[in-house]
């Protein structure tokens, strides 16, 4: 079954595991009894309105016993409400819970209020109480050590009166906790107070956890553990990344929604969030303050390459801060806010450094070394054993974008080609795919035909694909394309149409709903035409077609004002809605619908088809000028 991004959690795992499809890479954790079912575990369960409980679980526990020690806790309705962790639907058994996971519970209906207060917890089971500290830490990496030092640090300070304070830009709730000094060392962003999230502060609200947010393929109140992943991928601090960490915290700053309108409660009381806490950077300015001359070559490289890996959907000016290091105009760069990495299918990227001179500068050896270290499997097994929560989606992204990273940097390109490479362009007013995105579709019409031919049906009973159509929007051929089977969709052309644009699409504005059908029919026309043409195949048209960098203002920059310490709370700041603030895109190629042999075959056809598309993309920039991108920038 196809993953739904239009409901809070999926009903089934979407792949059960990483298999050997993956690569043989592996990862031993740094907590031995990781993986093992102990007799007692500690997790922390978060309902879709954003309270959370810690509880310690017994082999003897079920769902419905945790479903009833947070009913009895918090007040918390239970009927028709399923426990989620990831993208798992826990029934009686929670072996697969690994020590202190988040748990995820929601309501099964779908007319539901998303706003439905956080009760406070009652006296009638005491025991069912939360009695854990002001801060816990989400895992055990041995990377967590910096954070375990900013945990005690803000613990001392807040026993001293010395409260945090709220960040005032953005569209999402964030905090400066500080130390003893009044210092700021950390800034903290509850996972519930994001943009569309039950208790956003700044009236930002209309969804529960587990839904669509401002990216289709970026959850509602899963930016956190992105944030986290971004660290954990950023091996030996090559990309300078701040130490961060997923928590369970608890203080009487954070917001708590009331209403349907989100208004904030007056008579604030502690309460317990779970969120990313990122040590405090401090620095001079960011890099929309500053010319880009005086950046270093290898700073940019490197935040780059750690961009690329992730998919990184916003990496704009402001979210990379500038401190100086001495008088003689040296900087250096620190990357944060990666809240919007790893999306669940390819997506269009922003990378702010691709139309700075030092992304067109060759990789060093240094920097190739590192690149060829790289392991997409090690990496996914990692993340799977730190971030057990991450989604296989993500993960399958991930694998992609560095299989694709290494393969371009072996072939000679530099960093600003492989960015153009894995960029959409607009033309006319019109999305296309990028290149990466045309070599996945290319490589999914070869996985098909393999599958689909004779000897693959001796093989297999029966292939489960999902699409999923409106009755009566589209009309079927007499014989169906490989496409189509695959979960494509018909490439006829009734009303020009196709259902390629559509996939882990959700409509969340329901006036909106004619204008965006509209826009994903013009930008992918000639994708359709391309794809129906027997003769030539969809990656030889893409690059032949290919320029380097030029988009249309389809979209402007949106940006808003900064806190004064050149943060922003999670999200864009500005005065216009959320929907304004980063325009719904496309998707054209998901990779959460594949089971394992189709994935590992999947992956094979899409390495065969890298030399050529880099060999293409050589000849075609030889000689030409890189021109800038503009793209939807936000700041995030």
């Amino acid at each position: 079954m196809s993953p739904n991004l239009e409901s809070p959690v999926q009903t089934e795992m979407a792949v059960a595991i990483y298999k050997n499809s993956l690569g043989s890479g592996e990862y031993f954790g740094t907590n031995k009894s990781e993986g093992k079912l102990t007799g007692r575990r500690r997790v922390f369960v978060q309902t879709e309105t954003g309270c959370v409980l810690g509880m310690d679980l017994d082999r003897s526990d079920n769902a419905h016993t945790v479903k009833r020690r947070l009913q009895i806790a918090l007040n918390f309705p239970i009927e028709e409400s399923s426990l989620t962790f990831g993208d798992m639907v826990l029934k009686n058994d929670l072996s697969a819970i690994r020590i202190d996971s988040p748990l995820l519970l929601t309501r099964n209906v779908f007319h539901r209020s998303s706003s439905t207060p956080c009760l406070s917890p009652t006296g009638r089971d005491m025991q069912q109480r939360d009695r854990s500290g002001p801060i816990e830490i989400l895992g055990h990496s041995t990377r967590f050590a910096k954070t375990k030092q900013l945990v005690k640090e803000i613990v001392k300070a807040v026993n001293h009166g010395i409260d945090p304070l709220p960040v005032h830009s953005g569209l999402g709730g964030a905090y400066y906790f500080r130390n003893v000094r009044g210092e700021s060392v950390a800034i903290v962003k509850p996972t519930d107070e994001e943009p569309f999230a039950p208790n956003n502060p700044k009236g930002f609200v209309g969804k529960a956890l587990g839904q669509p947010g401002l990216k289709r393929s970026v959850r509602v109140g899963e930016t956190g553990f992105r944030e986290v992943a971004a660290y954990l991928l950023d091996y030996d601090h090559f990309a300078n990344v701040p130490p961060t960490a997923l928590v369970k915290i608890t203080h009487s700053i954070f917001n708590v929604n009331d209403g349907v309108n989100g208004s904030n409660h007056q008579n604030k009381k502690l309460v317990s969030k779970i969120a990313s806490l990122q040590q405090f950077m401090a620095h001079d300015f960011d890099a929309s303050d500053h010319g880009t001359s005086s950046f270093p070559v290898s700073a940019v490289h490197r935040i780059g390459i750690l961009d690329i890996r992730i998919l990184n959907t916003d990496r704009h000016a402001g979210n990379l801060l500038v401190r100086k290091l001495d008088g003689f105009g040296e900087v250096e760069l620190i990357p944060i806010d990666h809240g919007l990495c790893l999306p669940e299918s390819l997506e269009d990227p922003y990378f702010e450094w691709m139309h700075w001179p030092q992304s067109s500068i060759p990789f060093s050896e240094d920097e190739l070394e590192y690149i060829r270290n790289l392991d997409p499997a090690r990496d996914s097994a990692m993340l799977r054993s730190e971030l057990p929560m991450i989604r296989d989606a993500c993960l399958r992204v991930l694998f992609l974008c560095t299989i694709f990273l290494k393969e371009a940097a072996a072939r000679g390109l530099c960093l600003a080609e492989i960015g153009e490479m894995m960029s959409r362009e607009f033309r006319a007013g019109e999305e296309e795919p990028s290149e990466l995105e045309v070599i996945c579709i290319e490589a999914r019409r070869l996985t098909a035909e393999e599958m689909m031919s004779p000897k693959s049906r001796a093989d297999t009973d029966e292939l489960n694909f999902d699409i999923d159509y409106e009755d009566g929007e589209y009309e079927y051929a007499n014989s169906k394309s490989a496409f189509e089977d695959f979960g494509f969709g018909s490439f006829n052309h009734f009303h020009g149409r196709t259902p390629l644009a559509k996939l882990d699409e959700s409509v969340e504005e329901v006036e909106s709903e004619g204008e965006e059908e509209e826009e994903q029919e013009k930008g992918l026309a000639s994708v359709t035409a391309l794809l129906r043409n027997p003769t030539v195949t969809a990656l030889s048209v893409s690059l032949k077609n290919t320029s380097l960098g030029e988009k249309s203002k389809k979209f402007p920059k949106f940006f808003g004002g900064k806190d004064e310490g050149g943060y922003v709370g999670s999200s864009s700041s500005g005065h216009r809605s959320a929907n304004e603030q980063l325009p719904a895109s496309a998707s054209f190629v998901k990779v959460a619908d594949m089971n394992e042999e189709e994935w590992g075959l999947f992956l094979d056809k899409f390495q065969d088809l890298l030399n050529p598309a880099f060999a293409e993309r050589k000849s075609l920039v030889f000689g030409q000028k890189q021109r800038q991108r503009l793209g939807t920038s936000c700041k995030f």
